[in-house]
């Protein structure tokens, strides 16, 4: 790490003082052109550091098929493009999965190519292409101090023009973080069937402004895309629906920051849809830091009308035991984890754990948890 960066708030890769930190990064060749692509086009295509990586998702995707009715020995029948078509932190059942997300080389990198170390907290396991619209993770994941996330997508299989591949638009990391206040809406109090919808039509204009051009992954089984939080992102149309599209996403956070949803967030006002992440490479909660202090909201009673548990600054900030910032409820003896994702389709495009959002936030407002 550079002995004296004036910036540590803002990860190395997308700092404006990049160039002049590149040499005291202590990169090899092949991590010195990974940072540059992440700094220039934010994304970088590698090869998974895992010799074992093509047994590894062969057995995930033949431990994960039947949930989606494939027969890995029928190549005739296959399922229609669709988001919810994946399993969502299959790490907590399933050693590979979990593997992948924890993988040390990955770890170790991107801790050098952001400036702290990294945090995997959520994986998602899709077998076909999602034709999901172009989108920023900014405005799902998002960070004090910003744009510490990233994602890094596998590919398990060789990836077909015809099968629906991950599409970007290369460079838009570079462009402002599309805020609820910047098109003048409020976060909280409002109901959303997807947090990116109300962001799509300033992200064209801008892609059209811009005049740049999407450009579409076709990657070989066992390479992978890192790309950077605000990347505009998503899944072209799927032409061909007898071909899947395996692969496995990784979402990182960074340490010593704090965590949250925009979407459903109003910042100006300290009014904050905190998340509790779950550290999986560390095997523990991960507590929100500020400065290196664990925070705890402090309960002055101001909570939006919606009564979505959030809290409003000014934080309480003395050090703590990691815990959750949001009160939580009893989970119901009948939950169904993918009943919820499909009748609450806004939690699952936030890419956020049934559970977990019906315990702080679904059970206030009434959500469905159990179809019938």
């Amino acid at each position: 790490m550079p002995a004296n960066n004036p910036l540590p708030g803002v990860p190395l890769v997308e700092s404006p003082l990049f160039r002049s930190m590149l040499d005291d990064l202590g990169l090899s060749p092949e991590e010195r052109r990974i940072a540059t692509d992440l700094h220039e086009r934010g994304y970088a295509v590698i090869d998974f550091p895992d010799p074992a990586i093509g047994e590894r998702v062969d057995r995930i995707k033949k431990r994960l098929a039947p949930r989606f009715g494939i027969d890995p020995n029928d190549t005739s029948t296959r399922l229609e493009t669709g988001g919810l078509q994946r399993v969502q932190d299959a790490w907590r059942e399933d050693e590979d999965v979990r593997a992948i997300a924890t993988n040390p080389a990955v770890l170790s990198l991107l801790e050098r190519l952001y400036g702290r170390p990294a945090i995997p907290f959520q994986t998602l396991n899709f077998p076909i292409g999602t034709e999901q619209k172009l989108h920023s993770d900014s405005n799902h994941f998002s960070s004090i101090p910003e744009r510490f996330m990233c994602g890094i997508w596998l590919a398990m299989e060789d990836v077909h023009a015809d099968a629906g591949p991950l599409t970007y638009a290369p460079a838009s990391h570079k462009w402002p973080i599309v805020s609820n206040l910047m098109i003048g809406r409020r976060g909280t109090g409002g109901a959303l069937q997807s947090a990116q919808d109300p962001f799509e039509d300033v992200w064209n204009a801008m892609l059209a402004a811009s005049g740049s051009q999407q450009e579409v992954l076709l990657i070989r089984k066992g390479q992978a895309m890192i790309w950077a939080a605000n990347l505009l992102h998503g899944g072209s149309v799927q032409t061909d629906h007898s071909r899947t599209r395996w692969s496995q996403v990784t979402h990182y956070y960074f340490e010593d920051c704090i965590y949250y949803t925009p979407a459903f967030s109003d910042e100006a006002l300290g009014d904050l849809a905190v998340r509790s992440i779950f550290n999986i490479a560390a095997d523990r909660p991960q507590p929100n830091l500020y400065l290196g202090e664990v925070l705890k909201a402090k309960d002055d009673g101001a909570r939006d009308e919606a009564g979505t548990g959030r809290r409003r600054f000014p934080w309480q900030r003395k050090p703590r035991p990691a815990g959750r910032l949001q009160p939580q409820a009893e989970l119901p003896g009948d939950f169904d984890a993918a009943a919820y994702l499909r009748l609450n389709p806004d939690v699952a495009e936030a890419g956020m754990d049934p559970a977990e959002h019906y315990r702080t936030f679904g059970y206030r407002e009434a959500r469905p948890y159990r179809q019938g």
